[in-house]
């Protein structure tokens, strides 16, 4: 995208200036991949050990020791590449030279002019596309622990350093600069993290650090066709503080603007407490890395019938997986509905609305029950067999159980992990009651409360609660809230 061309919603600073400035934002996005062992050795990429204990003399870079290529690694780059709409070029590898305790061979073996996948683009959900420039291959660096008060190296006492990461395989995913507001660029690492976890290049868990983002800065006045100075805010952790640095920071550099000062172009970290960008060091250009190509290994070229397996091993991706929902549910949806569509993908939760709706359920009720019920513990519903999910909304759509009843079985069966929804219906002795029961519990109900029954007829509608709430306790929970609802009416119609 050109400098000077729109990309998705306004920019949203704040202030009085706030209509003159315009906000322009780049992100790299590092992802570390579902390997079962490093880059370039057989340690295991295993987050969470005993410090350094995931280590040898090729990813600790001793004397000697030479690297091997990861196949799975190039796999799982090319499938990102191929959901990134990328091309897959032949490429090589690099020594990036620097001088940081968590490298301890004093350079990254990464990709420089000649990346594995060029180009492509993200399509978000609110209809506006980001450009890709690449997404390389690198390997990761150790971790680095400051102790002290603040926990960064200006107040620390001293450090650790871990290198069970050093090596482990990374893609970096560099955009374009067409994000135009923090809350685009939270859109963008959202719907790109549910990208690269729906290939099963990442599991995604910016917590843990296997997804982290640098942010590049820059504001210009609005109309203005070149770019401004840009800063780097460096390894932004969660999408709250990625959407919080971006607005910060635009705000911090039109106010030096204002104040006829010029943004000196540096790397910044994101201080979440104070919530505000602090200068670390300047910003490093290409060259201050000293590139120079990897002697110890071969160009990569994968052939075209790899590069095809990659591709056809994706499967669908969340925006395919929205549509198939949306279409689903029709022309009459609802925005609340697709909010719920929106939160059933991004949880993992769509198959099983889908495995509803093919059973014979309506597709409202399947996606209220993933939506609030399944969404209520994701990592134990996801032990559940969609099966057991579509028979237990096909009870509930027929009337064998109530909304209330229907719940309290799908809790069940999620805690078990599976199970036959109508048998454990019977052991907590569910049943449909019938219409004649129902119309007596009804007049029971409207006998016993004589008051609220004139309002109601008088045309008080809050008042069905009421009678539905006094219906359910007299049955126990079983009787069925739309024909509770229906015969209040039907007396009602009555009496007039």
């Amino acid at each position: 995208m050109s400098p000077g061309a729109p990309a998705g919603p306004a920019s949203d600073l704040v202030g009085p200036a706030a209509s003159d400035w315009e906000t322009v934002v780049g992100l790299e996005v590092h992802c570390e991949l579902k390997t079962v062992t490093k880059l370039f050795c057989g340690c295991p990429n295993s987050f969470g050990d005993e410090p350094d204990t995931n280590v040898c003399p090729v990813c600790l870079g001793l004397p000697g020791s030479l690297p091997v290529l990861n196949e799975q690694a190039v796999e799982l780059a090319m499938r990102i590449g191929a959901a990134l709409q990328a091309e897959v070029r032949p490429s090589t590898f690099h020594r990036k030279n620097y001088f940081y305790p968590d490298m301890p061979k004093d350079y990254q073996i990464s990709q420089y002019d000649e990346p594995i996948n060029v180009g492509g683009w993200l399509d978000l959900p609110d209809g506006s596309r980001v450009g890709i420039v690449r997404a390389h291959l690198e390997e990761d660096t150790g971790k680095t622990t400051h102790q002290g008060a603040g926990g960064r190296i200006h107040s620390a006492d001293y450090a650790l350093v871990d290198y069970n990461r050093a090596g482990v395989p990374l893609v970096e995913i560099v955009s374009e600069p067409d994000i135009r507001s923090a809350a685009q660029a939270r859109t963008y690492a959202a719907e790109l993290r549910a990208v690269l976890v729906a290939t099963g290049a990442s599991d995604g868990r910016m917590e843990e650090g296997s997804l982290r983002v640098d942010a590049n800065v820059s504001v210009r006045r609005v109309g203005e066709q070149r770019f401004g100075t840009r800063c780097e805010i460096k390894n932004l952790n969660s999408l709250r503080s990625l959407a919080r640095a971006v607005e910060h920071e635009a705000a911090r550099q039109v106010a030096v603007l204002e104040a006829g000062g010029a943004v000196v172009q540096e790397t910044r970290h994101w201080d979440e407490e104070a919530g505000r960008t602090i200068a670390m060091r300047s910003k490093e250009e290409a060259f201050d890395y000293r590139y120079f190509q990897e002697p110890d290994l071969v160009p990569l070229a994968p052939d075209a019938a790899w590069q095809e397996r990659a591709a056809a091993s994706i499967g669908l991706l969340p925006a395919a997986r929205r549509h198939r929902l949306l279409a689903l549910l029709g022309q009459d949806r609802t925005g609340a509905q697709e909010d719920q569509v929106q939160s059933v993908v991004d949880q993992g939760l769509d198959d099983f609305v889908v495995a509803a709706v093919s059973a014979g359920s309506p597709a409202p009720l399947a996606l209220v029950r993933a939506s609030n019920e399944l969404a209520a513990d994701v990592g134990a519903a996801q032990r559940l067999e969609p099966s057991s999910f579509a028979a237990l909304c096909k009870l509930e759509a027929s009337g064998e159980l109530t909304a209330t009843q229907a719940k309290a079985v799908l809790a069940e069966l999620v805690e078990a992990g599976g199970g036959d929804p109508a048998a454990v219906a019977r052991s907590k002795g569910f049943e449909a009651m019938s219409a004649d029961s129902l119309a007596g519990v009804v007049a029971q109900v409207v006998e016993a409360n004589p008051d609220e029954w004139r309002r109601y007829a008088a045309g008080d509608d809050k008042l069905a609660g009421f009678f539905t709430g006094q219906v359910m306790k007299v049955t126990g929970g079983k009787a069925d809230g739309k024909a509770v609802a229906a015969e209040l009416r039907g007396r009602r119609e009555q009496q007039a």
